[in-house]
């Protein structure tokens, strides 16, 4: 499966790992599959680990995905979103995803490893105003 997902509610995360080649298709169906789960937390941060992703998305597929979060943005609100991206290419991608995504998302961070990541996304939440 080229994209797997788990749902941390108590830490109310959403952690979304890309796999192998990952399709625009698969991407939009992921974000079917979060509109479809009930019970979603209020509001979500996410790390999405793109560290097996052997592809890159091209400029409009990035516009399409930014499009798919703000059409969950009505089911819950986003909180921050990093993302681990350890090739140049998906690290560019990723900032250019932040800046189609921008207001979207609480704040973006693009990292090279997951630890870095979590470690962004704990100063993010406890700097936070209470959602």
């Amino acid at each position: 499966m080229p994209i797997s997902y788990e749902i941390d509610r108590e830490r109310s995360l959403i952690r979304t790992r890309c796999i192998g080649v990952t399709t625009l298709d698969e991407i939009v169906d992921h974000f079917g599959e979060l509109r479809s789960q009930p019970n979603m937390p209020e509001g979500l941060d996410v790390l999405l680990d793109l560290t097996e992703m052997s592809n890159a998305p091209e400029r409009d597929q990035l516009r399409t995905v930014a499009g798919e979060v703000k059409d969950l943005t009505p089911k819950l609100r986003w909180g921050a979103i990093a993302i681990v991206a350890p090739t140049d290419l998906l690290f560019g991608m990723s900032r250019m995803f932040g800046i189609f995504s921008e207001g979207h998302f609480a704040n973006t961070g693009v990292f090279r490893t997951i630890a870095e990541a979590e470690r962004w996304l704990d100063m993010e939440r406890r700097t936070r105003p209470p959602r």
